[in-house]
Order: C-alpha cells, then sequence, then structure tokens
C-alpha cells in the first residue's frame, strides 16, 4: 500500500531505468526501496532459503579477536592464559570489532543493523536470548503517541511535540521496511459526552496533520449506531459517537529476530545466551592518555566458557538492566534508569472485533488503557508503576484485577468480564529515563539518552520500539565520532527492507496453500511471521498422511504453529531453549498459556532432536519453562511434571492438574444440560409474578432457605457481581452467574444437591480454571 504511495518522481526514475534491459534488470534485481532524501542500497538481496552462520561459528569469529580464559578451581584466571597488553595493537588491527553492542533487543539489534549496515565489523552479545526481556513484551502498537501529543497541547511542550513528530516519521519507515509484520490498525475511543466528541475530533486530526506525508488514513467521527456496528461489544448506555484513529501495529519479538538476521545478513556476528562479565581498559594515547575500553570478557552461558573480544568501542544497549552494565565499567556510577512494570493480559477474541482496537484515554486513575486485536486474540493494557529490575518479572493479580476493572467500564453489561478469560498475563519493563524532578513514573517522557563514561562506554537508554531505527541511527553516529570510526557512508536504514520481505506481497499465502497444501490459516501465519521465509520453513513439514491438509502438523488444534517452526527456529533462528521457541520465535505462550503448557511436551521433543537434549536436559527444559510460564500468567501452585504433561497426551490438556482452591477465583464453572434443566426450574418457583425476574429480597430469601447465609462476604463478593438494574431485580441469566458462584465455592446448598442428584455428575467436568479457557 505505501509502497504505491511513495513518490511519482522515483516511479518514474524506475520505469525509465528498466527500459535499459541489462541495467535495468541488475537495478531490478538489488535495488531496495527508497524513502525521499536518501539513496538506493545496493546490498544483493538473500535468497529466499538464505541461511546465517550457525552459533558456534560465530563464536569461532568472536574467539579470533581475543583469548581463552582457563579458569582455576578457585574461578580466576590461571596465569599467563590472558594478556591484555596485547589487546588493541596495531598488528592485530585486522582481528578487532570497531563495536561490541551489549544486548539483543529491539535497540541492540537496530544498532546492530544500522552499524552492520555502514561496512563497520560489529559483534552484538544478548545475556539471555533475543527479545527476551522488554522487546517482546509490549503493546505490540508502532505509535506516535497520542498521550503524549495531549500533553505536548496542554502543556506547551516542545520536546514532547517533537518526540511525536519523530515517531510519526519512523512509524511510515516501520511500516514500509517490514511490512509483513507490521500493519495499520484503526483504533476506536468511545464518547460518552457531547463535549468530548469535538475535543477528541480535533485531537485525531492534529495527529493526521503532524504525521503529514506518512499518515496512514485519516481520522474520522462515527455516530452511535455505526459505533456499534463497528464495535458491538461497546457499552450503549450514554453512548453518544466515538472518534476513529489509525496508528501501527506489530509482531514485537518476529520483528526483533528480522532484525538480528538483517544485521547478520550485512556481516554482522550475533550471539545469544553470551553475557559480557568485564570490561577492560588501557591506557588511549587519543584521548590524552585516559584508560578506555578496549576489550571485553565474555562468557559462554551454554559451556561455561570464558574469552576476551577486543574492540574500539562498546555499546550497552541493555534496556532496563543498562546500569548493571554501566557498573562494570564505573562501580560508583549513579543510575539513569527508572524501570517501570507495564502489564498486559490477553483476551479470547470475543471480547473485541478482529480488526479494530479501543483506546480508553482517561481511565479511572488518570492513565490510558489499550484493547486491541492481535495474531487473533485481544490484548489489553497497560499499567505503569515503579519496580526492580527482573528478566521474567510476574504480573501482579491486582494489576490484572485493574485491567480488567476498566475494561468492563467500556464492554456492554451483556459481556461477564472474567478473570477465568484471562488466556495469558505478562509484566514488560520499560528503560524510562530518570528525571530527576519527577515523582513518579508515569510522568517520565518515553524519551532516549546517549551517555558516554568516562571509560568510553556508550550507553543507549529509553526509547521505544516505535523509534528503535532513530535510536540506532543517532547511536552510531555518537560512536562513529567517539571512536574514530570509518563507515561506508552515513545510515542506509531508512530504506533497507528487513530478511523477508524483499518477495514477500500479501498474497503469498496463497502460493503456499497451493505450493504444500497448508491449511489457510497456517499459511497465513507464516505468511505474516516469515515473509518470504517462510517457503523454507514450510518446506521442513513433514507430510500428514491426511487427503487434507496435505503438509503442516499443529502443535496445538487452536492455534496455526507448525512442529516444522520449531525445528526452523533451532536451525536458522539461534533458539537454544523451550522458551525461547514458546515465547521469542512463536508467540504461543503470549496468547495462551495452558495451550503453551500442554504443547511444551512436543516442543522439547522436536527440540531435542535437533540439539541432541537426553533425557536429563529434556526434564531441566520443562522446569524452566515452567517457571517462564508463571511470569506469563500461569498459576504458580501448577506443580507439574514432564511425565504427567506428557501422559495426558499434550494437547490432550492437563485438565484438573491446577489447584482447585486458587482456580476458584480465576472463572465460572460451567453446568451440565440437567443441571441448567434444574436451576430454570428453581428460577420458576422464585419467579412469584412470572415476569421472568426475581427481586433481590427474594433472591436473599431464597438463598437463604437453601441453607446459604446471605450476609457473609462470599455472598456479598457474589452479589456485587450481580447487576440488579434499577428495578432491583434479576433475570435468568443473572441467577445462573449467582449459581455458578455458589458451584465454585462448593457449598452445602440446594445447588449442590442438584449437582449430586445429577446422574452424569460421576463424569469428568472441566474444572473452573480453565471454564474460560484462561489461565
Amino acid at each position: 500500500m505505501f509502497r504505491a504511495a511513495l513518490f511519482p518522481s522515483r516511479r518514474a526514475a524506475l520505469v525509465a531505468a528498466t527500459s535499459v534491459v541489462a541495467a535495468g534488470t541488475l537495478y531490478a534485481t538489488q535495488r531496495e526501496t527508497a524513502l525521499e532524501g536518501n539513496t538506493p542500497v545496493t546490498k544483493r538481496r538473500p535468497g529466499p532459503l538464505w541461511a546465517p552462520m550457525t552459533r558456534k561459528q560465530m563464536l569461532d569469529h568472536l574467539r579470533t579477536s581475543g583469548v581463552f580464559i582457563k579458569r582455576t578451581e578457585h574461578g580466576g584466571p590461571e596465569p599467563g592464559t590472558v594478556d591484555l597488553s596485547k589487546i588493541g595493537k596495531e598488528s592485530d588491527d585486522d582481528d578487532v570489532f570497531d563495536l561490541l553492542i551489549v544486548g539483543g533487543g529491539a535497540t541492540g539489534a537496530g544498532t546492530a543493523l544500522d552499524a552492520a549496515s555502514r561496512g563497520l565489523k560489529i559483534a552484538m552479545v544478548e545475556r539471555d536470548d533475543f527479545a527476551s526481556g522488554t522487546s517482546s513484551k509490549s503493546t505490540k502498537l508502532v505509535h506516535g503517541g497520542v498521550r503524549y501529543l495531549q500533553k505536548a497541547i496542554m502543556e506547551l511542550d516542545y520536546e514532547q511535540y517533537k518526540l511525536v513528530r519523530e515517531a510519526l516519521r519512523e512509524r511510515k519507515i516501520f511500516l514500509t521496511t517490514a511490512p509483513y509484520l507490521s500493519n495499520m490498525v484503526p483504533i476506536l475511543l468511545p464518547v460518552y459526552t457531547w463535549w468530548q466528541l469535538p475535543y477528541y475530533y480535533v485531537g485525531s486530526k492534529m495527529y493526521d496533520l503532524l504525521a503529514g506525508k506518512e499518515n496512514m488514513e485519516s481520522a474520522y467521527w462515527m455516530g452511535p449506531g455505526r459505533s456499534l456496528e463497528a464495535f458491538p461489544m461497546l457499552k450503549t448506555d450514554g453512548l453518544v459517537g466515538s472518534v476513529v484513529y489509525y496508528d501501527g501495529q506489530h509482531n514485537d519479538s518476529r520483528m526483533n529476530m528480522a532484525l538480528v538476521s538483517t544485521a547478520v545478513q550485512h556481516g554482522g556476528i550475533v550471539a545469544n545466551q553470551c553475557e559480557v562479565v568485564a570490561l577492560h581498559k588501557q591506557i588511549d594515547p587519543t584521548k590524552l592518555g585516559k584508560l578506555r575500553i578496549h576489550a571485553a570478557t565474555l562468557k559462554d552461558r551454554m559451556t561455561g566458557e570464558e574469552f576476551v573480544v577486543r574492540c574500539r568501542g562498546v555499546i550497552n544497549a541493555t534496556g532496563p538492566f543498562s546500569d548493571g552494565v554501566r557498573k562494570l565499567d564505573d562501580p560508583t556510577i549513579q543510575n539513569i534508569v527508572a524501570p517501570s512494570s507495564g502489564v498486559h493480559i490477553t483476551l479470547p477474541n470475543y471480547y473485541g472485533p478482529k480488526t479494530m482496537g479501543l483506546l480508553d484515554p482517561a481511565t479511572s486513575d488518570g492513565r490510558v488503557i489499550f484493547f486491541l486485536p492481535w495474531q487473533g486474540n485481544v490484548i489489553a493494557g497497560t499499567t505503569d508503576s515503579p519496580c526492580d529490575v527482573d528478566q521474567n518479572p510476574i504480573p501482579q493479580e491486582q494489576e490484572i484485577q485493574w485491567i480488567l476493572d476498566e475494561v468492563r467500564r467500556y464492554l456492554s453489561p451483556d459481556i461477564k468480564v472474567r478473570r477465568g478469560d484471562v488466556l495469558s498475563a505478562w509484566s514488560g519493563i520499560r528503560p524510562l529515563v530518570r528525571d530527576p524532578a519527577a515523582k513518579n513514573t508515569e510522568s517520565l517522557v518515553r524519551n532516549h539518552m546517549i551517555n558516554i563514561s568516562e571509560g568510553g562506554l556508550l550507553t543507549i537508554a529509553g526509547g521505544k520500539w516505535t523509534t528503535y531505527r532513530a535510536m540506532a541511527e543517532e547511536t552510531v553516529d555518537a560512536a562513529i565520532k567517539e571512536f574514530d570510526l570509518k563507515p561506508n557512508g552515513p545510515s542506509q536504514t531508512a530504506r533497507i527492507k528487513l530478511i523477508g520481505a524483499h518477495a514477500w506481497t500479501p498474497t503469498m499465502y496463497i502460493k503456499l496453500i497451493q505450493q504444500f497444501g497448508l491449511e489457510t490459516d497456517v499459511a497465513k501465519h507464516l505468511s505474516e511471521s516469515y515473509g518470504d521465509r517462510a517457503w523454507a520453513v514450510a518446506s521442513m513439514e513433514k507430510p500428514t498422511g491426511l487427503s487434507w491438509p496435505i503438509h503442516g502438523t499443529r502443535l496445538s488444534p487452536l492455534y496455526p504453529y507448525l512442529e516444522g517452526e520449531a525445528r526452523y527456529a533451532v536451525r536458522h533462528e539461534f533458539a537454544l531453549h523451550a522458551t525461547d521457541f514458546v515465547g521469542r520465535r512463536t508467540r504461543l505462550s503470549f496468547l495462551n498459556v495452558q495451550v503453551t503448557l500442554e504443547a511444551l511436551p512436543r516442543i522439547i521433543d522436536i527440540m531435542g532432536e535437533e540439539l541432541g537434549w537426553d533425557g536429563k536436559t529434556k526434564r531441566e527444559e520443562f522446569e524452566n519453562a515452567i517457571q517462564y510460564l508463571y511470569s506469563m500468567g500461569l498459576p504458580q501452585t501448577t506443580k507439574l511434571t514432564l511425565d504427567e504433561v506428557r501422559s495426558r497426551g499434550g494437547n490432550a490438556g492437563v485438565l484438573g492438574l491446577i489447584n482447585k482452591t486458587e482456580a476458584a477465583v480465576y472463572a465460572r464453572s460451567a453446568f451440565s444440560p440437567k443441571e441448567l434443566t434444574r436451576l430454570k426450574e428453581q428460577f420458576a418457583k422464585l419467579d412469584f409474578d412470572n415476569d421472568q425476574r426475581i427481586t433481590r429480597d427474594d433472591l436473599m430469601h431464597a438463598m437463604k432457605n437453601m441453607g446459604y447465609t446471605p450476609n457473609t462476604a462470599t455472598a456479598d463478593g457474589i452479589l456485587a457481581e450481580v447487576d440488579f438494574g434499577r428495578t432491583g431485580a434479576v433475570d435468568f441469566e443473572h441467577f445462573l452467574d449467582i449459581a455458578a458462584g455458589l458451584k465454585e465455592l462448593q457449598l452445602d446448598n440446594a445447588f449442590t444437591h442438584i449437582a449430586k442428584l445429577d446422574e452424569d455428575s460421576k463424569a469428568a467436568r472441566i474444572p473452573v480454571e480453565r471454564s474460560g479457557g484462561g489461565a
């Protein structure tokens, strides 16, 4: 869509060029899409089955620039095994990296691509997995920041204005360079007071105006009728209309992996599970004889091996962990990052339209909350609370409940927002730049800052996914100046298409269906996750032995993820652990934590075949995966072994294994058909005037007669969820809600008596924690 809109003069020049057959053919095969003010990139695009070097080969390249460190039994280096005096010698210049980039998230991967595409010799190392932290736990938006625009206007803040303007420009580049991983999404702002309608409409139009030629689609307003047609789940009471504006959306960890792969394709060396444990300095005569960083000790966390890597400069791009790396340079330095926790939850797709999101611009405590379609489900968030830095923070129950409460405010009362519908929940740590004058993190600007220490450590901190490319460009510009590097030219990333984008089209999935006999949703998933690399993924699928689909064995019947994706992740995307696959190479753990748990045995078996895992290693992988799933919303009372899950047939489920007491607060219980019949009879007895409603007083009296004391805390909790309306009465649907609550508590009352009398009660029933499919 954007390609057709880009610059008629360039299209004319392209047509003229291709009229010369030989030159035109060469130009067309090597040209990248260009944006205004830039020249085309001549780097030859990778073939459809291009594969990067293996991790072992990457580590071999890292070792060539340094020395292996042998450790004594006490942990120190053996005498004579490290000669730091040789680091940086002119005779060894060919083996020295221009830049060592620490951190493999959005900022680190973006910086690696920017530097490598300028011809610099770079290495990027990541302590955990690529995008294992904040970069995989975002709101999945590529946005200019409507909330920042509001602040810019209300507070006359020019810095906020510049932040929005830069983000809108970067949004356009983002969607152009990674079209298969990103898309436009309309976002609806429901309005319930008349004066807000022109206010939001004018604000959205200003958002369009700031975007200028980088705009997507123009904002528009709708009356209450059209608003409900577009978003049927909206609360109708008091609705006066809505305003719809457009922003971008993406698959964050897949985008991160595409950046890593593209950096490798441009000559970069990358390694995950490789930690910087020390920084080494020596006197630099070009910096007035100061001690400057010229090397780092790396530790391969898979083997424990340590070795020194030489470099001309080190870039710290570790997000919320920035201060930890800075303290390797100077232990006395003050922190510059104010970490903030942002919790998101995933809900079933029936909570919202498939193609439209919702923004609550003013929550009960003055923040904003997004409610967005993503990967076939709905995600809602986010919170904003100061926190400690943790690799896998666990979302707190009160934050999950706050999101549910805010969602409840905007959805129709017909939709029961239930805790049991939460399919997953996660917390991402935002690396906000600390403002000494700010008292809370909500008021901190999501901007970035570059800091260069006395020892020469260049730290890039702050920022957001939308502006990763501009941050990377600014970072490399600063590094070139600080470390006196010799690039081939200026930044080219505004026009470099990422791996997978070159031969991708929106209809490519049809060819996949025709060539491999894939199901439609599977083919779309592969196309939108891998771009033109989907051909390589599909080629790893074995025949199903069925008439249809011919290829494509799913890891779960509920989602389009295939067994072949696990093999591809190991062979081509550096996946080393099961958590790498379920959390970053695919998004299964973000979409449904229970399904992830059920699919783990098969995933571990496939990765084990590729990586040579024995039984002990597989069990360790499962245990580590369970710990990770706790951070994705799995109840911490879930105590399972690999054999227990495997014995239930993987996708057959793990029903009944989760603690029933804790699960009772998570979801409603289902009723069998005969239970429903008897409940209808009970309701009819209470409906004395036959108007299909019973009063609160009648209900309370009936509950008391059934042996339940209505004035207890548990009764109050159940009744508090029931809307008695203006008439003070409830219908049969609300009656069922109360019955479900009583059944969950397993009280000795008429409802449990009904269940005991049910001739089907001996059959296995779905436990309450799975009634909504959630955790």
